[in-house]
C-alpha cells in the first residue's frame, strides 16, 4: 500500500447511529427483491435509503456494526504501507469488539496502544448509572509510532561545558539488592569526600560504569549528603530525537473545542461532536514525513483535512497529502446545516475545506513571509463514484429478437450523458494511473504523467496522429468513433503505433 496514516472516526454504535449494512437475517423474498433493485447494472448502490438505524433492541446489534466495519478495515490493511499506522476513534460500546476485529485483520502483534482521550471537559450530570463517562479511545495498530519530539529548549549549559547543552538525569536504580547486588554501594564524591550512601533500590550503574562517569566529570554532586547525585545528559549525544509518546492524548482538547472550531468557520452550528483538528494533528505527527498520504474513509465534516492543512502550514519541510472518503449520507432536515443548503455530509465537508483554505490565505496576507520557502498546496479535487461512462454488453440479456437493436446501440459505446472529463478520469484509473497524476491538455488530446499515457477523446486525424507519436508515449487510448468510418486512417494509426512500439487501444 501507499498510505502512511489512516485515521477514522466510525459510528460508535451507540444505538442511535445509522450506517449501511445490507445483510438482513429476517428478510422476505419480496423485501430481498426490492433491495437488489437498489443497485445499478454494475452493482453500485443507488439509493441513500440503505442507511439504517442500528437499534440496541436488535438481536444483531453488535453483528451489524462488525459486519459494516470488517470489509472496510480489511481493505484498509491492503492500503497501508509497511510502515503505516491506523488510528480508530471509538468508545466503550464497541472498543472490546473492535480490538478483537483488529487483532484478526492486522495481527495482535501489531497492536501499539489504546490511547485515552479526555473528550469531556465537565462532568455529565445526565448519566443514568452515576458514572460520568468523560473519555474516548483511539486504537492504534502498526509497527511503531515516532514518539514525542524531545524538548531541546530544556537543554542548557550554565557551566560552559565544552560538550554543549545538557540536562540532569536521575541515577537511582530500579531493582532491590537481591536482584542487582552490583549496583548497591556507597557513592562518594572523590573531591569533597561526601558520602551519599545508597538508595533503597541502589544506583542505575555498577561501580565500574560509575567510576568512568566520575572520571569524565558527568556527575553533579549536591552540597549535602542528603542530596542525590545526578548525571549530565548531553544533547549532542542523544541517539534519537524522540522520547515516549503518552497513552493519554489531546491534553486540554475537548469535544467542545472541535465544536467551537467548526462553528467559527461556518458561523453557525454546522456539525455535532466533531473532533478538534489539533487532536487529529497530534495523531498525524506520529507517522508522517514529507510526501506521505493521510486517509480518512469516515471523513464526516472533514476534520482530518483541516488537521493536514494546519500541519502543512506549521511544517513547510513536511508537506502531507490527504485523501477523504464519505458516503452520501443525508443531513438531518431539521438541522441548521440543511437549512443553509447543505444536503449531505459530503457537501458540508467540501465547504469546510474551502473555508479552511480561505482562512489560511487570509492569514498569509497579514503575516509577512508566511509562504516563504514553502511549497504548500492549497488545492483539492473532488470525485464522485458513479456508473461507467461506457455501455456494458450484457450477453445474457440478448435474444434473437433484440440482437440487431443491441448491436446498433453499441455502434457508439459511449453513454449519451457522458462528459469528456469523466471519461478521461475513468480511462486513467482503468489504465493503472492515479487521480493525482499530472494531466496536461493539448489541442486534441490529453497527456498523463508527463506523456506516459495519451488519451484522445475529441478528434483523430493524420496530423493528430503524427503529434501523438512524436510525443513517444507508452500507451494511447482513443474512441473508435473518432475515425468516423475512415478505415484507412484507422489502419495507418494501428501500423504506426506498432512501429513506434506504442500500446494502442480503441473503445
Amino acid at each position: 500500500g501507499k498510505i502512511k496514516c489512516i485515521i477514522i472516526d466510525p459510528p460508535y454504535n451507540t444505538g442511535n447511529d445509522s450506517f449501511i449494512y445490507p445483510d438482513s437475517f429476517k428478510e422476505s423474498k419480496e423485501d430481498y427483491q426490492k433491495r437488489i433493485g437498489e443497485k445499478d447494472e454494475e452493482g453500485y448502490l443507488l439509493k441513500e435509503g440503505l442507511f439504517r438505524k442500528n437499534s440496541k433492541e436488535s438481536g444483531h446489534y453488535h453483528s451489524n456494526w462488525l459486519s459494516m466495519m470488517y470489509p472496510r478495515l480489511f481493505l484498509s490493511k491492503n492500503l497501508l504501507s509497511d510502515e503505516g499506522l491506523i488510528f480508530i476513534h471509538i468508545d466503550d460500546n464497541e472498543v472490546h469488539n473492535l480490538r478483537l476485529l483488529m487483532n484478526e485483520i492486522f495481527g495482535e502483534e501489531n497492536f501499539i496502544s489504546q490511547f485515552i482521550w479526555k473528550s469531556r471537559q465537565n462532568k455529565d450530570n445526565r448519566n443514568i448509572t452515576g458514572a460520568s463517562i468523560d473519555h474516548e479511545y483511539v486504537i492504534c495498530y502498526g509497527k511503531r509510532i515516532k514518539g514525542s519530539e524531545r524538548k531541546t529548549e530544556q537543554y542548557k549549559n550554565p557551566d560552559n561545558d565544552r560538550r554543549g547543552p545538557w540536562v540532569s538525569g536521575n541515577m537511582v536504580g530500579l531493582l532491590p539488592q537481591e536482584q542487582r547486588p552490583n549496583c548497591h554501594y556507597d557513592l562518594v564524591d572523590p573531591e569533597s569526600g561526601i558520602n551519599y550512601g545508597k538508595p533503597k533500590l541502589g544506583w542505575r550503574y555498577d561501580q565500574n560504569t560509575m567510576s568512568r562517569l566520575i572520571e569524565e566529570k558527568r556527575i553533579l554532586w549536591p552540597a549535602e549528603s542528603s542530596g542525590r547525585p545526578r548525571r549530565k545528559v548531553f544533547l549532542n549525544e542523544l541517539s534519537d530525537r524522540y522520547t515516549g509518546f503518552s497513552s493519554i492524548i489531546g491534553e486540554k482538547l475537548f469535544t467542545r473545542n472541535g465544536t467551537a472550531e467548526i462553528d467559527e468557520l461556518f458561523g453557525f452550528k454546522a456539525f455535532e461532536f466533531p473532533k478538534p483538528s489539533d487532536l487529529i494533528k497530534e495523531l498525524i505527527s506520529q507517522s508522517v514525513e514529507d510526501g506521505d498520504i493521510v486517509l480518512d474513509f469516515f471523513c464526516g465534516s472533514g476534520t482530518t483535512a483541516h488537521a493536514v492543512l494546519k500541519w502543512n502550514v506549521e511544517h513547510p519541510e513536511e508537506q502531507v497529502k490527504y485523501l477523504l472518503v464519505q458516503l452520501p449520507e443525508k443531513i438531518n432536515e431539521n438541522s441548521e446545516s440543511f437549512k443553509k443548503g447543505f444536503k449531505t455530509i459530503a457537501d458540508l465537508c467540501k465547504e469546510r475545506i474551502v473555508l479552511v483554505i480561505e482562512s489560511i490565505k487570509t492569514k498569509s496576507k497579514s503575516t509577512p513571509k508566511f509562504f516563504e520557502n514553502t511549497n504548500i498546496d492549497l488545492g483539492f479535487k473532488v470525485f464522485k463514484l458513479s456508473p461507467s461512462n461506457f455501455k456494458i454488453w450484457r450477453g445474457s440479456e440478448v435474444t434473437d429478437e433484440n440482437l440487431e437493436l443491441n448491436l446498433e446501440s453499441f455502434t457508439d459505446p459511449v453513454k449519451p450523458e457522458s462528459l469528456t472529463e469523466n471519461m478521461l478520469y475513468e480511462l486513467i484509473l482503468k489504465s493503472g494511473y492515479s487521480l493525482t497524476d499530472k494531466i496536461e491538455r493539448n489541442d486534441s488530446f490529453y497527456s498523463v504523467n508527463d506523456g506516459e499515457l495519451i488519451v484522445a477523446l475529441n478528434e483523430m486525424s493524420q496530423a493528430v496522429l503524427s503529434k501523438i507519436i512524436s510525443s513517444r508515449p507508452k500507451k494511447v487510448i482513443t474512441l473508435d468513433k473518432l475515425f468516423a468510418g475512415n478505415d484507412q486512417l484507422k489502419t495507418n494509426t494501428v501500423l504506426q503505433m506498432l512501429d513506434a512500439e506504442i500500446d494502442f487501444k480503441t473503445i
